[in-house]
């Protein structure tokens, strides 16, 4: 053999070789996984708790007296379905004052179920599983012992719009002196206080400023548990921070103010596993395909067969798509893709939405449980797929998004491929920022996100790059559907397949414009950067 062509051959090996052992030592499925289940409850919670009743337990021995009438506007955690009273009747009194009404709905529900005391239970396992989702340790509330030497609340104080808490946590800890001060200074409320304590002196009350004095630092400390902040300004998410201070010392502390979020639950009803079509529905969006369209609905219905499709129509002469569990949605011709999305989006009842493009196909491998299962019991609320190309190759989709501050003229957005990191038990999965048209998710994270509806033609990652800090999101590579053959010869092409290709594929500036608009303007980005 020549010396030339074996050098040759040893140039060419080795970069194949290097490529193989690569691929071989760098798997995800290896990698160190990361646990994201839901943090409720965790070793960190308990010790505080323990350590927050440890220091309100301390001047328990100090007596007080109960001011009835500001501890009657404290919350008593323990709501009554009562209606207002009648206290009198004359024509059109009800007109002229209105009574407060009331409407039982746990007795009208559950008198209506078969199994009432099952529907509760469900009802509180998705709620419990609602708290774990939404918990942040940022809610916990933690206190800062007196060292500074105020003692007070870091985080976790929160009063509703216009209601009364006790603050809790305020404490003074000072070397013996003759008199003990202590104020606290508001913006968007008045303090005051639930009980009153002997030699106590308490300047301000109801107003936003209050001072209190006292020659006995005990003393003190015992009033101060029973300080309380009245919201005054009406705002249904803000807060308030307050200034507490002694002499030579100021801290601050801020007090959430803001409705309590209401639960969005779904009842999906009591059975073993997984019930899929009681926890998910599929939406697609179809234009100039109505022939790939009834392919996709023909496989899904191989392994789902009760499961609602719901399908967003913007074709110049729809055609009735018909059969069980389908609901078609027409739309003004051309509407565009994104819209699309919206409609088909906004008819979805249940607590998850699969979406699927109208060209996919449902195989053995693509397992819907695989992705309830990892949003159940993950944080994740949106998961992806894997779609398998008619080459056999199959793509993720997956990417990273980040955004760096540029100053005056913009932000700057950076796009690349790849994902963050594995999750635990979850081998295939791993989470990311961005994932392929094929994913599963929480309907009311969806909707909370929404598609830009301007994005009529092209339009993927736009839906992502609004989504951060909004959605997590994971991709699992083992949950499949296969993609139609696009591979078709020039002169077998069909009229309307020729038309879906000039309408799909074709970019015209305004298109190019509305992109522009949409990063630079409405996400106020002055750069992207892509691999």
């Amino acid at each position: 053999m020549p010396k030339n062509y074996r050098q040759c051959l040893k140039v060419i090996l080795f970069p194949v070789l290097l490529l193989v052992v690569l691929c071989h030592f760098w798997n995800p499925s290896r990698s160190l996984g990361v646990d994201i289940r839901p943090r409720q409850g965790r070793t960190i919670q308990k010790l505080l708790s323990r350590k927050i009743q440890h220091i309100m337990r301390n001047y328990s021995d100090i007596t007080y007296t109960i001011k009835e009438n500001v501890a009657r506007q404290l919350a008593q955690n323990a709501c009554v379905c009562q209606a207002g009273e009648e206290t009198f009747y004359l024509p059109f009194s009800d007109q002229f004052f209105p009574r407060v009404w009331a409407h039982n709905l746990q007795h009208a529900f559950l008198e209506m179920q078969p199994d009432p005391e099952g529907v509760k239970y469900q009802r509180a396992e998705e709620y419990r599983q609602f708290l774990r989702r939404s918990y942040t340790p940022a809610d916990m509330l933690i206190i800062a012992e007196a060292k500074s030497p105020l003692q007070y609340p870091t985080q976790g104080v929160e009063v509703q719009p216009l209601k009364t808490i006790i603050i809790p946590g305020l404490g003074l800890n000072q070397e013996a002196k003759n008199s003990y001060m202590v104020r606290l200074t508001a913006t968007m409320g008045t303090f005051d206080v639930a009980a009153t304590v002997d030699r106590v002196s308490v300047k301000g009350v109801g107003e936003k400023h209050i001072s209190l004095s006292s020659p006995v630092l005990s003393a003190l400390n015992r009033q101060l548990q029973f300080i309380t902040y009245t919201n005054t300004v009406f705002h249904p998410k803000t807060a308030d921070s307050v200034q507490f201070g002694t002499e030579g010392h100021q801290s601050y502390f801020t007090i959430k103010v803001g409705h309590r979020v209401a639960p969005k639950l779904y009842n999906a009803g009591q059975s073993k596993g997984y019930n899929i079509t009681s926890l998910v529905t599929i939406a697609t969006k179809t234009f100039l395909r109505y022939d790939k369209l009834k392919d996709l609905i023909d496989s899904i219905r191989q392994f789902y067969p009760t499961i609602t499709i719901v399908i967003a129509d913007d074709n110049k002469h729809p055609q009735p798509v018909t059969g069980p569990h389908i609901e078609q949605y027409i739309m003004p011709f051309g509407k565009g893709w994104f819209a699309g999305r919206n409609l088909a989006v906004s008819q979805v009842a249940t607590k998850y939405v699969l979406w699927v493009d109208d060209d996919f196909i449902f195989t053995g491998n693509t397992k819907l449980e695989k992705m309830v299962d990892i949003l159940e019991k993950t944080t994740l609320d949106l998961v992806g797929g894997a779609v398998r190309e008619v080459t056999g190759y199959t793509a993720t989709y997956r990417h990273t998004i980040s955004v760096e501050e540029g100053g005056e003229d913009g932000d700057c957005l950076n796009m690349r491929d790849g994902y963050h990191h594995v999750i635990e038990e979850y081998p295939n999965c791993v989470v990311t920022d961005a994932v392929i048209n094929f994913f599963m998710a929480q309907t009311d994270k969806v909707r909370q996100v929404g598609f830009d509806p301007r994005l009529s033609r092209k339009g993927h990652l736009e839906f992502f790059i609004d989504a951060l800090g909004t959605m997590h999101i994971g991709s699992c590579s083992d949950v499949i559907v296969n993609h139609a053959s696009k591979i078709k010869l020039p002169w077998t092409k069909t009229e309307t397949q020729k038309a879906y290709e000039q309408f799909r594929y074709s970019s015209t500036s305004a298109d190019n414009d509305i992109h522009n608009e949409v990063f630079y303007f409405k996400n106020r980005f002055k750069c992207m950067t892509s691999q």
